[in-house]
C-alpha cells in the first residue's frame, strides 16, 4: 500500500509540476468516477468513487486522470471485496489512469453551454494499456471546467478474468460515467 502511495504522489507531483511554470493547469482531487456493469434480472453491479484526481493543461489540452481502484464503492460490501481481491487484483494493480490530449482544445471558447471535444489517449487498468477515444463535454465553470463524459470497456480488453460462474451476470461491455470539476 506504501509503495502504490508514493507512484500516486509521485504521479500527482509530475503533473502539478510540469515542465512548463507558467502553464496554467485545472485541477481537481474529488472528481467523481461511476461504472455500472449490471445484467437485466440480477443483483445491480455499480460503484462510484469520490476521489479521482485529474489535470487539464489549458494551454495544450494534456489531460491525464489516476483513480485508486480501493477507492471505488458499492452497496454491498461482499461485492466490493470480490471486485478488489478476484476481479481488479487491486493490491497489485492498485490504480487506473488516463492520459492524452484533447484534440481542438481552446480555453476561451469554453462556455456555459458544453461543448463536445475529442480525447485520443491512452486508458491503463489492471496493468493493460489501451488506446482509447473519448467524447468529452466541457462547460465553464467558476474558477475552472466542468468535463464530464462516458465511454464502455470490455473487461477482457484488459486481462480482467470474469469467472464462468457469474459471467452472465456481469454485463459484456462495462459503462463508466465521469464527471470532474477542475479548478485553478
Amino acid at each position: 500500500m506504501k509503495k502504490s502511495f508514493i507512484n500516486y504522489l509521485a504521479f500527482l507531483l509530475l503533473i502539478v509540476a510540469g515542465s512548463n511554470a507558467s502553464a496554467q493547469k485545472l485541477i481537481t482531487k474529488t472528481g467523481s468516477i461511476k461504472f455500472q456493469a449490471s445484467m437485466p434480472g440480477y443483483e445491480e453491479v455499480a460503484a462510484e468513487n469520490k476521489s479521482v484526481s485529474a489535470v487539464l493543461e489549458q494551454s495544450t489540452g494534456d489531460f491525464a486522470a489516476l483513480v485508486l481502484i480501493k477507492g471505488f464503492r458499492f452497496k454491498v460490501a461482499l461485492m466490493e471485496e470480490h471486485f478488489n481481491e478476484n476481479y481488479m487484483e487491486s493490491e497489485k494493480f492498485s490504480k487506473a489512469t488516463l492520459k492524452g490530449k484533447i484534440e481542438d482544445f481552446d480555453i476561451s471558447k469554453i462556455t456555459n453551454t458544453p461543448k463536445n471535444f475529442t480525447l485520443k489517449g491512452d486508458l491503463t487498468i489492471h496493468g493493460k494499456t489501451k488506446p482509447v477515444t473519448v467524447i468529452v463535454k466541457i462547460s465553464k465553470a467558476a474558477g475552472g471546467v466542468t468535463a464530464i463524459g462516458s465511454f464502455e470497456v470490455k473487461p477482457e480488453d484488459y486481462s480482467i478474468e470474469i469467472p464462468s460462474l457469474v459471467r452472465n451476470k456481469i454485463a459484456d461491455k462495462i459503462k463508466v460515467t465521469y464527471n470532474f470539476l477542475l479548478l485553478k
